[in-house]
């Protein structure tokens, strides 16, 4: 705790800004600002598009977040969430090439959040919400990105379902398994889990039991849902099985868990099929531990730790899918682009180097960012087509 506290004080912030051109004559002023700088401005008034090639507006996103859901730890306010959005925005530049800004607000109206991002979007070419708390992060970023014409991207809902995609298809890959044949169970349907819910549909699984804290989603409870849960009544639980999470384990092929710590027992596990999945993605403590899962019979684990293999970490999936954006001036970030983004990570491991240890890429392997990325512009370019 002490050693952490000093390395943010010693570092003073985690990001600056660096100048790119000379500074040095007259000519290099009257270049970069007055009277050169008018020459752009005109263009751009004439053409607003041509910001991205005048401006910083083609590499640059804006990382806002109210500090309503902060991390694990909770609403803390726009202060506290400082360090974690500069956090963000050196590993957007670290692991994506792309720039990014930390914008903290101070307030936690959804009115009031939309209005300010709209109003300083024309100076960004994306902007990643962060730490939002739900389910008003999904009102934002559909609102705004509905009314805006750059990307708009929640990572604490979308982040971890791209990368727990891409550890399914190789899953499956490894297994020999069917993604429309499998049978999944996902606990926690909040902001992370119902995009995950919508991403593994969308991939072709058609087989999903979602379970809240009041049990199983399931039409009877229709009545006492909120917006977001009435949307996943129409892809889960197609044939309206009242059960509870141990029973709906029973030859179940895939886990996943966004929910809490050891709400899953090894008996559970072992009542999975053969070369089961489990995904225990609950920090700092899963929903059963690596070892145990392993114990119970599960072929491929998958947790949130880095301390474990198969990271399920967003920072796979974020840095590339805004670099593959920005690259095509992509107006949104769509189901597409995701799944893109998930099947980009996925090809980093060869079949040679496929193992149930090894489902997902290394943070640090220099290939995921860029494999992202061009499966994202693919992906546009193929729409624009």
């Amino acid at each position: 705790m002490k050693n952490t506290l000093l390395k943010h004080k010693q570092w003073r912030g985690k990001i600056i800004t660096k100048v790119v051109p000379l500074l040095k004559t007259k000519e290099h002023l009257s270049i970069a600002y007055s009277p050169g700088v008018a020459d752009p401005v005109l263009e751009i008034a004439r053409d607003k598009s041509l910001a991205y090639d005048y401006t910083w507006k083609g590499h640059t996103i804006a990382v806002v977040s109210d500090g309503s859901a902060i991390l694990g730890l909770g609403n803390l306010g726009a202060e506290a969430s400082l360090p974690v959005m500069e956090g963000k925005a050196a590993l957007f530049k670290v692991f994506g090439g792309v720039d990014a800004i930390p914008i903290v607000l101070d307030t936690q109206d959804t009115e009031e959040i939309i209005k300010i991002v709209k109003a300083i979007a024309p100076g960004f070419g994306g902007i990643n919400l962060e730490d939002i708390s739900a389910p008003r992060c999904v009102e934002i970023e559909r609102r705004l990105q509905a009314e805006l014409d750059i990307p708009v991207f929640h990572d604490d809902q979308h982040g971890t379902a791209i990368v727990v995609c891409a550890a399914l298809i190789n899953g499956c890959r490894l297994s020999g398994k069917k993604l429309s044949d499998l049978k999944v169970v996902v606990n926690g349907a909040g902001a992370a889990g119902s995009s995950i819910i919508k991403m593994i549909h969308s991939l072709g699984v058609n087989e999903i039991q979602a379970f809240k804290r009041d049990g199983i989603i399931h039409n009877s409870k229709l009545g006492k849902y909120d917006f977001l849960t009435k949307e996943l009544c129409e892809i889960v639980n197609p044939q309206q099985k009242l059960l509870s999470l141990e029973e709906a384990f029973v030859g179940a092929d895939v886990f996943i868990g966004v929910s809490v710590a050891d709400c899953v027992t090894e008996s559970m596990v072992t009542s999975m099929n053969k070369d089961a999945m489990v995904f225990a993605l609950a920090n700092p403590n899963p929903e059963i531990p690596y070892d145990l899962a392993k114990k119970a019979g599960a072929r491929m684990v998958g947790t949130g730790r880095s301390d474990y293999p198969n990271q399920i970490n967003n920072v796979l999936a974020f840095p590339g899918l805004f670099k593959g954006a920005l690259n095509v001036r992509a107006k949104a970030i769509t189901e597409s682009m995701k799944i893109a983004a998930a099947q980009g990570i996925a090809s980093c491991i060869s079949d040679d180097e496929l193992t149930d240890e090894y489902l997902v890429p290394s943070p640090f392997d220099p290939r995921v960012a860029l494999a992202v990325a061009r499966a994202v512009e693919d992906e546009v370019n193929n729409i624009k087509k």
